[in-house]
């Protein structure tokens, strides 16, 4: 049995970099530290240890994980720090090098890191870095997690991996092959999240639209079982692959009262010639006939696209394609992504390469396309009641909500309304035009 007395008195700071995923699964290292006794530090006070959790999607995203990892350990120079996350996975020995890192650990390394934990405590503080990784190939557990941090939405991972092994994408080297829970399990989560008053669920992964692979399940299957649970008022899908919305999940969601009207979905390029480059799985008739399907059953549906501009290979023909396509789907906000080249991918040896002035000037055209069509989409929306989850709030002039088609919605700060769901009338735009005003109803 582990001697909980060593962590007596002891802390912890937690620092999460990237996707919601990532801040799942922080959440779950936390409870498994409390479970030890280790409490989380207060703010300003020195941790004895602190977990950070990286990101490696772009290389910007690298650069913010280097910044974060010596800003936090001159901020607590005596603690043990760990790194983990994909930044960890793809480049521990770069992460190795920077100064007070005292143990980096790799993706499948992750879920044990209680068992580090109670390792570092009994020894001292020393110069030399522990690099604790895996082949990830070898990787294949999948480790269960679920943010609890805000009470009112909680993010459950449902699948982790991917097997796409897009011309740009370092995922899969970082997270490894497409791996999930199983429904039973994942069912069980959720109904601790509805023990412990949580309202909306949203369901994350790395592909999760690949959910079953790893159980001989379906996608299909877990929503269905999710529907039945008491207690949760909201479910919302995040980012899923068009190929892999089936119709079947589409009239699911149209007709279910718990999934909320509410898509994301990739497409990273409006132009057919730049999707075989980049070895996406659709092309822009399959992507449209999705969308088309979505708004036919559910016209006020949110449908949130991510869009990569700049990449190898995309040229001025491409773009403009890419912009016209775009253009003319019913989106209702683009993510648009700046194209960044990744060390171990097949894009970095793709011509043409688009300079970084140009990159820049096309998201900045689509940025502006983005806020046009997310303007249009609020104010389509502006006279119709709608029901809000208000979110829990630090205490100020105003508070937040969202409507099931994911609608920013404000108000004045009523304690009253934390973690519940009224129905308000909205009257306006917000100072900074970023929510409606809304005014309850009852």
């Amino acid at each position: 049995m582990t001697d909980t007395n060593i962590f007596e008195n002891k802390t912890v700071a937690y620092y999460t970099l990237g996707c919601k995923l990532n801040f799942a699964e922080t959440s779950t290292i936390g409870r498994e530290l409390a479970a030890l006794g280790i409490r989380k530090a207060r703010h300003g006070e020195q941790a004895d240890f602190c977990i950070i959790n990286t990101c490696s999607v772009t290389e910007l995203a690298d650069k913010k994980c280097r910044q974060m990892i010596r800003r936090i350990n001159k901020l607590n120079a005596n603690a043990f720090t760990i790194i983990t996350g994909c930044y960890a996975q793809l480049k521990p020995e770069e992460v190795a090098k920077i100064e007070g890192v005292d143990l980096v650990l790799g993706a499948e390394q992750k879920q044990d890191i209680a068992k580090y934990v109670n390792e570092m405590a009994s020894r001292n503080k020393t110069p030399e870095t522990r690099i604790i990784t895996s082949p990830i190939r070898n990787v294949r557990a999948f480790a269960p997690s679920c943010s609890a941090d805000d009470r009112t939405r909680h993010f459950l991972k449902i699948q982790d991996g991917c097997d796409y092994f897009c011309s740009y994408c370092t995922i899969p080297l970082a997270r490894g092959r497409s791996r999930n829970g199983s429904i039973a399990d994942i069912v069980k989560q959720a109904e601790n999240v509805a023990i412990n008053g949580g309202k909306e669920v949203v369901l994350t992964g790395v592909n999760i639209g690949d959910f079953g692979k790893s159980t001989g399940e379906k996608m299909i299957d877990l929503l269905v079982q999710l529907d039945k649970i008491s207690g949760i008022e909201r479910y919302r899908i995040s980012s899923i692959e068009p190929d892999l919305i089936s119709d079947e999940i589409i009239s699911f969601v149209a007709e279910s009262k718990r999934f909320m009207p509410h898509f994301h979905i990739p497409l990273q390029s409006g132009s057919d010639s730049l999707l075989r480059i980049m070895r996406r799985h659709y092309d822009t008739a399959l992507f449209r006939s999705k969308i088309d399907r979505i708004k036919s059953l559910m016209p006020e549906t949110f449908v949130g696209v991510d869009v990569i501009v700049g990449a190898n290979g995309e040229t001025d023909e491409f773009f403009d394609e890419s912009k016209s396509f775009i253009e003319s789907i019913p989106f209702s906000q683009l993510h648009v992504f700046t194209y960044s080249e990744r060390p171990n991918t097949q894009a970095i040896n793709i011509k043409p390469i688009v300079p970084p002035k140009i990159r820049h000037e096309r998201s900045k055209i689509l940025l502006e396309l983005s806020d046009k069509k997310l303007r249009e989409f609020y104010e389509a929306n502006s006279g119709k009641s709608k029901d809000v989850l208000f979110e829990h709030a630090r205490k100020g002039k105003y508070m937040y909500g969202f409507t099931d088609n994911y609608i920013k919605t404000e108000i004045p700060y009523q304690e009253s309304l934390c973690n519940s769901i009224r129905r308000v009338k909205p009257t306006g735009w917000n100072t900074d035009k970023t929510a409606l005003t809304v005014e309850l109803n009852d």
